[in-house]
């Protein structure tokens, strides 16, 4: 297919073609005649192809040609008329019924003095003996399903296409019959079946459309089998599900006796006999309910439901356009009716009269909304309800009460859970299979295989219908307590499980569930479960945090935290997730004072084990605001505790911990030997959640003592563990970490990748502790690159954001980059003064490497104010205080670092005040150190 940008460029184009082919000169007696035909229309591009309802308009118009013909459409043509080649002319064929079996079209034909001009009759509908009918609207998409079909249809004489009603298995069928109608030459039959009542009328009803009359001494069925034993035909039988068994029969004597008939059913559900094809009918390709973005607009085309409601909508208001304003819903329209055609059609007749926006805000609504429905249709196609009602009465009562269960379940369910939570009289435990295959095999249930195992689901509308009728029902409530107990013991259950080696299945497992465990906690709340709804939350905190739902978790946690006043196990739990999942969103008060009523709880009840977990996690709220002695005894008394306990999942977390503080402190030697000690236990329990922290902070130690190389090879394998859990948190963390080292490696492009994709997952999370951190760390990557406009914004905005969490850490070592960058501006008075503040913060924490690098940049700024004695004394300390830490400087630091000394040497002049200086300051004690940076200094 070749698109132009003019109807005359087209006509040219093809006009040429067949030229050049008439004038090649062929081995005889081979020739090439090829078929061209031209439509005129706005084309819809996608993966470099075009698609969409122009295209299948020329396509068919195309198949009605023959060779060495050009045929041009009525809106071609009138582009194009007074723009013939010379010599050209136009031939009125007539109108034609295409294959597309829309409105017949008037078909014009080229005629031009080198090219033939006598051709057969167009190839039509016509040409084939069939009585499809005739649309008024445009068929849309299903090119995939379409050539599925058509191959099977090679490969079998029965194909049954089944699907949920108003997916559109009806016009399908229809179309694919028109589009093979040259295969069976003694044509395409449809037999509608609807309006039928018995499976005995089958047979007539065939008969009646196939034209045969019923013979004297011989049954219908005989009479069909006599007629067709020889005939080359397709028979459609439209609409079964009602007549199964008498489809099925007669299907079977046909196919038996008849070699050359092929049938072609639609049916909500499979004629089960032998050599039956069956086809599941899906829903019309779906775009992403949450897309947003620029290219929203062009995008949304490239999906059939949205074509779909388009060129409906078109119809009735023809004004209609997609905008940035109205895409976003109509995406969501198109996803909350699941892609049925049937419901897109009735909500665009909806457009008459609402705005897509409207539509959508409605849809919980949707049956009494869309209801204005083609008053030709049967009655059940005029309503969204109808359509439902009609397989709903087609089913038997253990099926309804089932069926009316299931919609219980959000997002879908596993066998196991549908028979814990709807396997009670009249339908037992045992009976649900069967009942829910019968479903499945009528359309009303989805069976899709997920990792060796099958997931049910029902589209949103039969859910919708399925829980009116539950709601109606006196056992809603024994159903939502069977589904919430089912629920809360899966949520224990991951809730170990998320701390071993199953870590992955469980998230995987837990995330696909959240809709269900969602529904749990929504019944809970609503019922005031007090106790039930503390333990399922409680369960779920981790879970939470992995995966990054750090608001909904908290707001869980909270509501069921606040409709019980408990005091029991449950309770501390759920304080700590809640207090924990506060931390990472940077609100530091609520996290202490919930933990802080956490270890309370656990302390009034003798619960060593919660009392350590609620250090654990005091202790981590402590060391972030700087105050690591406090840190560190809460950690090793927990530590004590989980020891005790034999609890190594605990200890691990908390030798973490505790490594941690040794590092903050510039002890790596006891920080490394903790957290080999913690990577140890958490490898031995499979615990990668685990692995992967322990990792990062392995690589941390690395990077601060120059091994870069080493750093950047823990980071990465910490980050495929993350990748593979799904950790937003830790990937975030681990990207933010391998840009320091892109940086520092001298690679920039990449760093900024790194820091930029972590940002993006960190502002998604509302984790502001680490938005801050990669925002430190972007103008470290500024001031690198030069730019010292954004390297000052992106540090403000880290001091704005530490000052407010209270992160005493984050907040000095912004004032510090701040304090560097206004001392290479010359403002020396303002540098030392953030530098002293920041100085002042790192002592009080304790960090030994920090106060180094306040050190030095203290130096700079009495470099700057000519104190170079003085400077050279700041030096000396540092370099001292790096040496017992064994935190050398970065490699990027390195180069700058010796030509502020050589500078110093020269500007003193005599090498033995430099050494004297110099060793005046390595002889200082930290403290001595800090001490002499904030005093008063000679000419300060």
């Amino acid at each position: 297919c070749a698109a132009f940008a003019a109807g005359p460029a087209a006509l040219a184009a093809a006009t040429a073609a067949h030229v050049s082919l008439g004038r090649e000169p062929w081995a005889d007696p081979i020739s090439i005649r090829a078929r061209i035909a031209l439509h005129s229309g706005a084309t819809q591009e996608r993966d470099g192809d075009y698609f969409g309802s122009v295209l299948s308009r020329v396509a068919r118009l195309l198949s009605a040609a023959h060779g060495g013909q050009t045929l041009v459409s009525a809106a071609a043509y009138e582009l194009a008329r007074d723009h013939l080649p010379d010599g050209g002319l136009m031939r009125d064929l007539g109108t034609c019924r295409l294959k597309d079996l829309e409105r017949p079209e008037r078909v014009y034909q080229l005629v031009y003095p080198e090219l033939p001009d006598d051709f057969p009759p167009l190839r039509s509908l016509d040409d084939v003996p069939n009585n499809l009918p005739q649309y008024l609207t445009g068929f849309v998409g299903r090119e995939r399903e379409m050539g599925d079909i058509k191959s099977l249809l090679q490969k079998t004489r029965l194909v049954t296409l089944t699907g949920t009603g108003g997916m559109g298995k009806t016009r399908l069928s229809q179309q694919i019959a028109a589009d093979i109608l040259d295969e069976y030459p003694d044509g395409v039959w449809r037999v509608e079946l609807a309006p039928l009542t018995s499976g005995t009328q089958v047979p007539q009803a065939v008969a009646q459309a196939l034209g045969v009359n019923e013979q004297p001494g011989q049954g219908v069925p005989e009479t069909l089998i006599a007629n067709l034993k020889d005939k080359q035909l397709l028979l459609l039988l439209d609409n079964c599900e009602h007549l199964v068994a008498g489809c099925a029969e007669l299907a079977a004597a046909l196919l038996r006796s008849c070699p050359q008939t092929c049938v072609l059913a639609t049916s909500r559900e499979p004629l089960n006999i032998a050599g039956e094809q069956v086809y599941r009918v899906p829903s019309l390709s779906l775009p992403d309910p949450k897309q947003g973005g620029s290219t929203i607009v062009q995008s949304l085309r490239q999906y059939e439901a949205v074509r779909l409601f388009i060129e409906r909508t078109l119809l009735v208001k023809p004004a209609f356009a997609v905008t940035d304003a109205n895409a976003p819903a109509l995406a969501q329209v198109c996803h909350r009716l699941d892609g049925i055609p049937l419901a897109l059609e009735l909500a665009s007749a909806r457009m008459r009269s609402l705005s897509v926006e409207e539509i959508n805000d409605r849809l919980d609504n949707r049956f009494r909304l869309l209801t204005g429905g083609d008053r030709t249709a049967t009655p059940r196609q005029q309503t969204l309800r109808g359509l439902v009602d009609w397989s709903y009465e087609l089913l038997s009562g253990q099926e309804k009460t089932l069926l009316a269960r299931l919609s219980v379940f959000a997002g879908g369910w596993t066998l196991s859970a549908a028979e814990a939570a709807c396997g009670f009289d009249p339908v037992e435990e045992w009976e649900v299979l069967d009942l829910l295959t019968s479903l499945a095999d009528k359309s009303l249930v989805l069976a899709e295989e997920e990792g060796g195992a099958t997931r049910y689901r029902m589209l949103e509308t039969l859910r919708q219908y399925a829980a009116e009728k539950c709601d109606l029902s006196a056992e809603n409530a024994t159903l939502r307590s069977r589904h919430r107990d089912w629920f809360l013991a899966l949520a224990e259950e991951g809730e170990m499980r998320l701390k071993g080696p199953d870590q992955a299945a469980w998230l995987t497992r837990l995330e696909t569930e959240h809709d269900n465990l969602r529904a749990a906690l929504e019944w809970c709340a609503t019922y005031t479960e007090g106790e039930a709804g503390l333990r399922l939350a409680g369960a779920l905190w981790r879970f939470w945090q992995i995966r990054g739902h750090f608001t909904e978790g908290r707001e869980h946690l909270m509501r069921a935290l606040g409709q019980t006043n408990s005091r029991t196990a449950a309770s501390a739990k759920a304080h700590s997730g809640a207090g924990n999942l506060a931390r990472f969103q940077g609100d530091t008060a609520t996290a202490r004072s919930l933990n802080e009523q956490s270890l309370a709880i656990s302390r009034e009840s003798g619960d060593a084990l919660g009392i350590a977990y609620a250090l654990d996690y005091l202790g981590g709220i402590a060391r972030s605001e700087g105050d690591h002695v406090s840190a560190r005894t809460m950690y090793e008394e927990g530590l004590a505790i989980s020891r005790g306990l034999g609890n190594k999942y605990l200890t691990a977390s908390l030798l973490y911990n505790l490594g941690y503080v040794f590092s903050l402190l510039g002890d790596h030697v006891s920080a490394r030997t903790l957290y080999e000690e913690s990577l140890a236990i958490r490898r031995e329990l499979g615990d990668k959640y685990g692995i992967a922290y322990s990792l990062n902070n392995l690589g941390i130690l690395a990077h601060d003592q120059g091994d870069t190389v080493s750093a950047g090879a823990l980071y990465e394998e910490s980050l495929a563990i993350q990748r593979g859990l799904g950790d937003q948190r830790g990937i975030a963390m681990s990207l933010n970490n391998l840009g320091n080292v892109a940086r520092l490696q001298g690679d920039p492009g990449r760093a900024r990748s790194f820091q930029e994709e972590s940002l993006t997952i960190r502002r998604k999370l509302g984790d502001r502790q680490g938005i801050a951190a990669t925002l430190l760390n972007l103008g470290s990557l500024a001031h690198y690159q030069g730019d010292e406009v954004s390297s000052r914004s992106f540090n403000e905005e880290v001091l704005a954001i530490s000052r407010e969490v209270g992160d005493r850490q984050l907040t000095a070592m912004s004032l510090l980059n701040l304090g560097n960058l206004i001392c290479d501006a010359g403002d020396h008075a303002s540098a030392r003064a953030l530098h002293r503040e920041s100085l002042a913060i790192f002592r009080g924490m304790g960090n030994g490497y920090y106060i180094s690098c306040s050190l030095e940049a203290l130096a700079d700024v009495f470099v700057g104010e000519s104190q170079t004695r003085e400077a050279v004394v700041l030096w000396g300390a540092a370099n001292a205080l790096r040496e017992r830490s064994g935190s050398p400087l970065l490699q990027d630091e390195q180069a700058k670092h010796r030509q502020e000394l050589e500078r110093a040497r020269s500007v003193l002049g005599d090498a033995g005040l430099f050494a004297a200086a110099w060793e005046e300051g390595r002889g200082l004690t930290t403290e001595q150190a800090v001490e002499y940076a904030l005093g008063e200094v000679s000419g300060s």
